[in-house]
């Protein structure tokens, strides 16, 4: 499953909504990898999140495959579309 979305933080994914992204996504046992342009990191991964170097208004795509994948899809997708400060 694909799909993207326009992150809303006003300081992009950094530490905070990295972590939060990454302790909902080891819950889930299906692979959730975040992208943007030519970069790709683990979800599962705070260091791998923060690489991406994710900005306002900028647009990721997440993928997830597994069983759990639906669930692990609208997890992320709540977390990146939040204003986690």
């Amino acid at each position: 499953m694909e799909k993207q979305f326009l992150v809303m933080n006003p300081a992009g994914i950094h530490a905070r909504p990295a972590n939060a992204i990454m302790d909902k996504a080891v819950t889930f046992s299906s692979r959730i990898v975040l992208q943007k342009d030519a970069k790709t990191a683990n979800a599962k991964s705070m260091v791998s999140l923060l690489k991406l170097g994710v900005k306002m208004g900028e647009t990721v795509t997440v993928v997830t495959e597994g069983e759990d994948e639906l669930e692990a899809m609208a997890a992320i997708a709540e977390i990146l579309q939040s204003h986690v400060d």
